[in-house]
């Protein structure tokens, strides 16, 4: 059967959500999260790319990624392929790491940015992880919450800012602020 072409639009970000196969675990302890962020890192360097948000959870991920050079098939394909190698090399095991083709949609607007980043953020808190946001270690929302020195390059949070009124640090507030304002609401909002 011949797959779907994917659509590409260079300046709208996607929400990209992977899984591990048959929703196995795909990181199971520190090292395997820094890893991936590391992979994220080198793929950076030779492709270039925009994360507006992520969140790293143990059997699946979430990235609001934008490539305005390359496609996202083919960031996508790098990450996924680099971080199965290193998997499976790890914990000396042979197949498939993701369960399929990872899951992609455009973004059309900025209420559409701010409602994907907000489910994002909120993932941890979703699967009863931590009790606030800010304590999940292995999600981009921290970088909203001051000047962080460990931002990567890649990190790009002025999509998800850039509608607030006032300072840069009073449009990261605010933005905090509407991800809060969700937390009690069901999560069913955004079907994937």
């Amino acid at each position: 059967m011949v797959r779907k072409t994917r659509l590409w639009l260079p300046n709208h970000f996607y929400h990209i959500v992977s899984r591990g196969n048959r929703k196995d675990v795909l990181f199971k302890d520190p090292q395997d999260y820094r890893t991936f962020l590391y992979i994220l890192q080198q793929v950076y360097e030779k492709h270039s790319f925009e994360l507006a948000a992520y969140c790293l959870m143990n059997n699946h991920f979430h990235l609001q990624l934008r490539s305005k050079d390359q496609p996202i098939s083919k960031i996508m394909s790098l990450v996924n392929k680099r971080y199965a190698t290193y998997f499976n090399s790890r914990y000396e095991l042979t197949g498939h790491v993701f369960e399929k083709r990872y899951f992609d949609e455009p973004l059309n607007s900025s209420a559409n940015m701010l409602e994907v980043s907000r489910y994002i953020h909120l993932n941890p808190l979703k699967a009863n992880l931590v009790l606030r946001p800010e304590d999940y270690p292995w999600s981009s929302y921290r970088f909203y919450l001051s000047r962080h020195n460990g931002i990567k390059p890649y990190m790009n949070l002025s999509p998800l800012v850039e509608g607030y009124p006032g300072s840069y640090k009073t449009k990261c507030k605010s933005y905090c602020d509407f991800v809060n304002a969700k937390r009690s609401v069901a999560f069913d909002e955004i079907q994937l």
